[in-house]
């Protein structure tokens, strides 16, 4: 996968991957969650029987240990398969597979639990599903070959025990006026995550070492996070140990079905280390036409006649009844020490005080460490506004040591202490930067335009 991704990722692996997996002799399968069945993620956690092995998290999530047969029986290459069956909801939902890795020893744990280092490894939308038209359930496949070596690293097994955890929202309340069937309900979705794995045509890479960063984290700018114009990501971490061959993983989802919402307009993101811009991206950008069979309730999205590629590329984020990509990009060594990633997306507005957009992020390499994080800071920053005329707002919860000021040939023009906002009006039009430096350590660099 390249910086520029693929945005067929699943097609791709569906159509090449999974059918070359099945065809295999030496193909290996392991069923780890089957036709689970997932509640309203707004009530309370229900008590009906949790399937044999299965650990209940919420009405959304459920967890299953990876056995140590079931970690070795893993081959170099895999596929992760994920089925979501329609209930009681009909419309399209977020959802996701984690890896969590829960400390030895360690009876239970909560989905909020700090001592579980979780990643992000799949994330897929729900279609608009009608349990009582077919198809009644859709499939989504993902390529996770990279996650071999973190299967098999004994040093990783020897600290922690390995959960698979799939997670649907979901909400009823449509679906028990509009489906027949459902009057009363609040079971949405049915959810099964399966693995295959083969040797045939693979190799294993040396990346043991697991750098989580982001997890699901909400970006919007009515939290006391962003500001409509200028939504920041701020994330400082630690390395013990020098990662090679560095593989970084992304994963987001604008969200907001309203008029003007996140969802419909398709903007730009950034993700810089170190305040090098590494990945460029705008989310959606292909036909939804090959989704439009799992789409079986009436929506507003697709519509009762098909459209044409122009037609959905023009305003679409994702597709009801697809898979997220898992965006990345490479860093031949990122260095022992702090290291600070900044996702931005200058243009997004929130509308309405409306939507967010959610972010995963995590680190692949080869280093001496295998879980090779420690410290980890996030912040939300906000740059406002931003083009200025006169004064640019740094509002951040931790507080602003310093504020510096470069041109864009590099040459320091300011630099103020203890203050959270700078002073431009007497620069000419044009674009500046922004060393700006937090008092809880975190220092970064961001482009601001004087009007």
């Amino acid at each position: 996968m390249t910086n520029t991704d693929n945005m067929y990722q699943k097609l791709f692996f569906a159509g090449i991957l999974f059918a070359g997996l099945f065809k295999s002799q030496t193909t290996n399968r392991m069923n780890l969650i089957s036709d689970a069945v997932y509640y309203d993620g707004y009530a309370a956690t229900v008590s009906t029987p949790v399937p044999s092995g299965l650990i209940r998290l919420s009405n959304t999530r459920y967890a299953r240990k990876l056995t140590d047969a079931e970690l070795n029986s893993f081959k170099a290459k895999i596929a992760m398969r994920v089925s979501i069956g329609a209930l009681c909801d009909n419309y399209d939902r977020l959802g996701s597979v984690y890896l969590a890795m829960i400390p030895k020893n360690q009876p239970t744990y909560t989905i909020n639990d700090t001592n579980v280092k979780r990643i992000e490894v799949g994330r897929y939308i729900t279609p608009f599903m009608n349990k009582n038209r077919s198809p009644t359930d859709v499939p989504y496949t993902y390529d996770l070959s990279n996650m071999y070596n973190v299967f098999h690293d004994a040093t990783l097994r020897t600290a922690y025990d390995m959960y698979m955890e799939l997670d649907v929202f979901g909400v009823p309340y449509a679906a028990q006026n509009e489906v027949a069937g459902c009057t009363g309900r609040i079971d949405v979705f049915s959810g099964t995550l399966t693995f295959f794995s083969t040797d045939t045509g693979a190799s294993s890479s040396d990346a043991n070492a697991l750098v989580p960063i982001l997890t699901y984290i909400r970006l919007n700018n009515y939290n006391s996070t962003d500001v409509a114009g200028e939504t920041v990501r701020i994330v400082s971490f630690n390395l013990p140990n020098a990662v090679t061959n560095a593989r970084f993983y992304v994963i987001s989802t604008p969200h907001g079905a309203n008029s003007g919402g996140e969802e419909y307009e398709r903007r730009q993101n950034y993700t810089y280390i170190d305040d090098v811009q590494m990945l460029t991206y705008t989310p959606g950008g292909i036909s939804c036409e090959p989704f439009r069979v799992y789409n079986t309730q009436g929506n507003g999205i697709y519509g009762a006649t098909p459209r044409s590629f122009s037609e959905w590329t023009s305003w679409n984020n994702w597709c009801p009844g697809n898979s997220v990509p898992v965006r990345g990009f490479t860093m031949p060594t990122v260095t022992a020490g702090n290291h600070t990633l900044k996702h931005t997306i200058p243009t997004a507005v929130f509308n309405q005080q409306q939507g967010d957009v959610y972010l995963s992020v995590y680190m692949q390499g080869k280093s001496n460490s295998a879980l090779n994080v420690k410290d980890i800071k996030t912040v939300d920053v906000s740059i406002y506004p931003n083009p200025s005329s006169d004064f640019v707002n740094i509002r951040s919860k931790a507080d602003v040591a310093s504020i510096s000021v470069f041109s864009i040939d590099g040459k320091k023009l300011a630099e103020t202490y203890g203050e959270n906002r700078v002073d431009i009006s007497t620069y000419t039009p044009g674009i500046y930067f922004l060393n700006i430096v937090l008092k809880d350590g975190i220092t970064f660099k961001h482009k601001i335009i004087k009007k």
